[in-house]
C-alpha cells in the first residue's frame, strides 16, 4: 500500500469540495434571485425589525400563526433541530416567524410560540394592514378558514420557508418535509 503524495491528497481534498459546492440545494430555488420584498413589523419588545438590516445574515421566514395544529409547530421544530446542526455557525442564521393571524396573535403571543421551539427565534406579527402589505409584496393569500369570531377558526396561509440569502435576496422556498439534514447542509452552503 503506497502512501498518497501531499499534492495528490491536497488534489481530492479540493476536489471534494467542488463537488460538494456543485451539489443542488434541497429547497426550490428561485432561478433570478431578486431582493427580498420588504418586511418591516415591530417585535414584542416594541423595536422595529426590518429584513432590509438583516443582510450579512441568512434568514428563513415562515409566514403562519399560533393556533396552527401541524405545519407550523412542524417547521419550527424543524428549524430548531437544523440550528442546533449547525453549532455555532447558527449565529450567522435568522429564524423568524411572522403570525398571519392579527386577530389573535399580539407580537408577544408570537414572540412566545416561535421562543418555546429555540430562544433565539424571532416572533412577529402586526395589523391587519400592515399585514395586509406583506402579504401582498410576498404575493401569497393568508385568510381566516371557519368563523374568526369563535376561538378555534385556522387560518390559510404559505406552508414554505422563505430563505432569504446573506445579500438580502429571496434565494429559495423549502416545502414541508425538508428534512433537518437537508437544511442544515444548504445554509452551512449559505454561510
Amino acid at each position: 500500500m503506497s502512501i498518497a503524495s501531499p499534492r495528490r491528497t491536497l488534489f481530492l481534498v479540493a476536489l471534494c469540495v467542488a463537488v460538494a459546492c456543485d451539489a443542488p440545494l434541497h429547497g426550490t430555488v428561485r432561478e433570478r434571485p431578486a431582493p427580498a420584498p420588504p418586511l418591516v413589523l415591530t417585535d414584542a419588545a416594541g423595536a422595529p425589525f426590518d429584513l432590509a438590516t438583516e443582510q450579512g445574515k441568512v434568514v428563513l421566514i415562515y409566514f403562519g400563526y399560533t393556533h396552527c395544529p401541524d405545519v407550523c409547530p412542524t417547521v419550527l421544530s424543524t428549524w430548531a433541530r437544523a440550528r442546533r446542526q449547525l453549532g455555532t455557525k447558527a449565529a450567522g442564521v435568522r429564524f423568524v416567524f411572522v403570525s398571519v393571524d392579527a386577530g389573535r396573535d399580539t407580537p408577544t403571543v408570537a414572540r412566545a410560540y416561535a421562543m418555546q421551539f429555540d430562544s433565539s427565534f424571532v416572533g412577529l406579527t402586526g395589523t391587519e394592514e400592515a399585514l395586509g402589505r406583506i402579504k401582498r409584496d410576498w404575493g401569497f393569500p393568508a385568510y381566516p378558514e371557519g368563523d374568526p369570531r369563535t376561538p378555534d377558526y385556522g387560518v390559510v396561509h404559505p406552508a414554505s420557508t422563505y430563505v432569504v440569502d446573506r445579500r438580502g435576496r429571496l434565494l429559495l422556498l423549502y416545502s414541508p418535509g425538508v428534512t433537518v439534514e437537508d437544511m442544515a447542509s444548504d445554509l452551512r452552503r449559505l454561510l
